[in-house]
């Protein structure tokens, strides 16, 4: 189905399309899930403080990262195992990501393989690297990323160590990453440090992306050391549970960085609103992982680039009715805490889910 006219539609039929095994994959995060609810709860407690009588017949969105001309201020993050979703995987994500016009960062743990994106679909992307090799391999590999035309090279550092999820330990679920996980070489990854960054903006001249920052002096160690791209996220929840959500630790990551190098978030981001108070509190792009793998398990890229479409009326609409019509002019201001309306759920920003939509 591609003629969405909701992402309430999108979201009930992916549920549709998937089995229990790999919808729970999709939906679900580490032990308790403590930290995807809170992800969720956080966004939605932030609410909006409208300015009128701006002029808002033209609201500009469109931005550029990392050398790419973005249509809206959004990426599409790394999943693994993305081929559980949509057979074409994240090929089926780098035609979507071209034909809608923003950026993919493509994982190294799903299928098909970085060189065959790369000659399949034309037009700029970032690679993510799991180290699953010893420092000659991880050369090799960026070296080769490097020569395929990647235009940026993300890590992530909150995968020292693969997590323990629940709903996939009890259906005996293990899927593609997990099992890269499960093997010995993926302690490689537990061997990353500063030292490691260090040698990567020595030896190679592309732009690097450290995802899974949470800490303000860490953000700001990240810029000190060279990183191009500070990715404030705590994978969804899906690696440690009970963090504080990504939204939260937004702004003092921000102005730890204080301008020096973008700063991408994600965690729990699912609506255009979502994306406008990631902004208001000093985002230059939001991340949305969980809305892509919702999008291509409804139906592949036709559906993803619609459900950017619909992400996109979102956008505009929420920046027009705050009373802002350009990116720049988004701040802090504009919003303000308040109680949450609803238990926080990973899709409670669809709440017309249950009543059959």
């Amino acid at each position: 189905m591609s003629g969405f006219k909701t992402l309430t539609q999108m979201v009930a039929q992916a549920q549709e399309n998937l089995n229990r095994g790999d919808w729970d994959y999709l939906v679900g995060a580490a032990d308790t899930e403590a930290s995807l609810r809170r992800n969720r709860q956080a966004v939605e407690s932030w609410t909006f403080r409208p300015r009128i009588l701006n002029d808002v017949s033209e609201v500009s969105y469109a931005t550029e990262f990392m050398g790419a001309n973005m249509r809206i201020p959004v990426l599409l993050p790394p999943i693994g195992s993305v081929q559980a979703f949509e057979a074409g995987g994240g090929q089926s994500v780098a035609e979507a990501a071209a034909e809608f016009g923003i950026l993919q960062i493509l994982s190294s743990s799903c299928s098909p393989d970085f060189k065959t994106v790369a000659a399949a679909v034309p037009g700029p992307r970032v690679f993510q690297l799991y180290l699953t090799g010893d420092r000659a391999w991880m050369d090799h590999q960026i070296q080769q990323m490097i020569e395929c035309g990647y235009v940026g090279l993300c890590l992530t550092a909150d995968t020292q160590v693969y997590s323990r999820r629940e709903r996939d330990i009890l259906k005996g679920y293990v899927p593609a990453s997990g099992r890269i996980a499960g093997a010995g070489d993926f302690n490689y990854q537990a061997t990353m440090t500063w030292e490691t960054v260090a040698h990567i903006k020595d030896k190679f001249n592309i732009p690097l992306i450290m995802k899974g920052v949470m800490h303000p002096e860490d953000a700001n160690r990240c810029v000190e050391v060279g990183v191009d791209v500070v990715y404030v996220s705590n994978h969804g929840g899906r690696q440690l549970d009970h963090t504080r959500a990504c939204i939260d630790m937004l702004p003092g990551v921000v102005e730890a960085v204080a301008g020096r190098v973008p700063v991408v978030v994600d965690g729990g981001f699912m609506r255009g609103a979502d994306v406008v108070k990631g902004l208001c509190l000093g985002a230059d792009i939001v991340g949305m992982g969980r809305f892509e793998g919702l999008a291509m398990a409804a139906g592949g890229p036709t559906a993803l680039v619609r459900a950017l479409e619909i992400l996109e009326h979102e956008i505009a609409t929420t920046m027009a009715l705050t009373g802002v019509a350009q990116l720049s002019d988004l701040n802090p201001s504009l919003l303000e805490r308040a109680e949450s309306i609803q238990a926080p759920h990973v899709l409670s920003a669809f709440p017309f889910l249950c009543e059959g939509y």
